[in-house]
This record gives C-alpha cells, sequence and structure tokens, in this order.
C-alpha cells in the first residue's frame, strides 16, 4: 500500500520539465559507457535514409509523455523492425509512440543496436542488452516519469519483434549490470507480425544478422522463442497478416501455440491480407489493431491509473 501510495503522489506532481511528445529529446541509454562495445572502425558511423537508421553505436531511448492529466502510468518500450540491420524508426516508432500517448501511455522509442562483429564482442546478445537497460532505465525513473513500475511493456515489429519477445522470456538472464536485482521482466508483450523462430520458418535476414550463417544448434534453438515460454512469460498481444511473405505468419502461430500451452493469457489476430511492415495502418483492412490493442490493455487493466 504504501508503494502504490507513493507512485500515486508521483503520478499528481510530475514536474513541469518533463518533456512532451512534441518536444521528446533522446536519453542515452548508457552515460556511463556501452557494454560489449568495440571501438568502431572509422566507416562504422550512424546514418539514416529514408527514416530508417544503421549503424547505431550510441543506443538511445526516446520519451513521449500523454498530455497533462491524461497519463494512466502504463509505459511501453517501442522496437523497431528492419532485419536487426535497420530501424524504421517512425513508421514503426516515433508514430506509434504518438498513439500511445492518445490512450494515456508513456511510450519510449527504443533505438537500439544492430547486431554487429565491428563494433560488439558478442553481437547476439547486443539488443537485448539495451532492451534490458531500456527497462531497467524506466523503472528506476518511474516515480519521476509518473509511470507505475508494475505496468511496464514491450512492443516489437518484425525483427524488433524478435527483440521484444526475447525481452519477455530471457529476462531472467541479464545481460546488463544489474547491481539493484531491478525486474527485468515486461508486463505485457505486443508483437507486431514478429520474427519469433529461427528454425525452419526463421526470417533468415534477422537470423543471420543476430546469430551468424554457422550459428551452433544451442544457440538456435535459445533465440527461437517459441521455445523459450514458460509459466512466467507475459501476458501477450499478436498480430500479423496471413499472406505476410517476409515473416512466415506461422511465426506468429508457434508462439500463441507455445503461450497456451503455458497457460500464458494471449490475444491473436490474423489478418487475411495486409503483407508485411504495415506500420499503424494496413491498407488491406477497415479494421485497425490499434483499436483491438486498445481494447486488450483495458481489459488487462492497463489503462486505468491503479
Amino acid at each position: 500500500m504504501k508503494t502504490l501510495n507513493l507512485w500515486l503522489m508521483a503520478v499528481m506532481i510530475i514536474p513541469s520539465l518533463v518533456t512532451y511528445a512534441q518536444d521528446a529529446k533522446p536519453i542515452i541509454l548508457y552515460p556511463e559507457g556501452v557494454p560489449n562495445a568495440k571501438k568502431a572502425p572509422a566507416d562504422y558511423a550512424e546514418k539514416t535514409v529514408d527514416e530508417r537508421v544503421s549503424m547505431v553505436t550510441d543506443p538511445t531511448l526516446t520519451p513521449f509523455f500523454p498530455e497533462k492529466g491524461k497519463t494512466n502510468g502504463t509505459a511501453v518500450i517501442i522496437c523497431p523492425g528492419g532485419g536487426y540491420a535497420r530501424l524504421a524508426i517512425n513508421k514503426e516508432g516515433y508514430s506509434v509512440a504518438k498513439e500511445f500517448n492518445k490512450i494515456g501511455v508513456t511510450a519510449f522509442v527504443l533505438k537500439y543496436r544492430l547486431p554487429s562483429d565491428a563494433i560488439m564482442k558478442d553481437k547476439s546478445i547486443g539488443p537485448l542488452q539495451d532492451a534490458q537497460a531500456a527497462i531497467l532505465m524506466i523503472r528506476t525513473h518511474a516515480a519521476e516519469w509518473g509511470i507505475n513500475p508494475s505496468k511496464v511493456g514491450i512492443i516489437g515489429f518484425s525483427a524488433g519483434g524478435h527483440l521484444a519477445s526475447t525481452a519477455g522470456t530471457h529476462f531472467d538472464k541479464a545481460v546488463v549490470e544489474n547491481k539493484a536485482n531491478i525486474s527485468l521482466r515486461p508486463d505485457f508483450m505486443i508483437l507486431m507480425y514478429p520474427v519469433i523462430t529461427f528454425g525452419q520458418m526463421a526470417h533468415q535476414g534477422s537470423k543471420e544478422s543476430l546469430v551468424g550463417k554457422d550459428a551452433p544448434a544451442a544457440l538456435i534453438d535459445l533465440y527461437s522463442n517459441e521455445k523459450q515460454v514458460t509459466a512466467t512469460t507475459p501476458p501477450t498481444f499478436i498480430v500479423q497478416a496471413e499472406d505476410d511473405t517476409t515473416v512466415p505468419v506461422q511465426n506468429s502461430l508457434m508462439f500463441y501455440e507455445a503461450l497456451l500451452k503455458a497457460n500464458i493469457p494471449a490475444e491473436m489476430h490474423i489478418y487475411p491480407a495486409g503483407g508485411h511492415g504495415f506500420g499503424l495502418n494496413n491498407t488491406k483492412s477497415k479494421e485497425h489493431w490499434f483499436d483491438w490493442c486498445k481494447g486488450w490493455m483495458d481489459t488487462n487493466g492497463l489503462l486505468n491509473s491503479n
């Protein structure tokens, strides 16, 4: 009760200096130095082409806060997709954050490092380190930012969906320093046309980017997240199109089946058409997945201030 009262007080006295969505500014994820890093080669520098970011060396977390008086204390970390080679930072990042703000959810766009032997000692853990560091940062600053630390979730698109599902199934293995032993478990997951498996139905580009072409079977199994679901996996919402030719729809189906076997609350929507990478708007349908997602979040108590 004491913790709840403190959190409610924090929501009511969020400092006026908090930056709202229109003026969102990135926060450096590792102010004391990026872990698992090697010095980047001279030709390895971050660039943005057609709103897609690549060669990230300094990951950031960009906060988008709801308008004053509309926040409900729930937060979501957004992981844009791009095959673990680039990030669709606007279509699957900033634009999505603004939609969450409309329903009172504080959103954080994660510009995570893309796996690379050129800048990482172990590229297979690089993106997960950034996701775990984001969860740590948000829970550490929860009172300051008006966030309920027990309502911090994660959403990912395509390869970002693989990262989100990794965060939701590998949280018991910290790959970042966590001296305060803060929970790394997301409280919920939203997976959009996600890469899930590194098996037969894998998106080969994402798989090879993260673990390499000749990865051992044990590493392939480790990052086949349908095999990592347990009784402690967070509740999950999944959306994909049946005609996705980039990431086979079986990725979502396998993960959903694993959730059912583990008795994890889950909801899945499969569009008959829409392809891959539709972001907020599937032009092949008059139904909007974000409306379904809002209903799911409301049903699960994520849109109230309790």
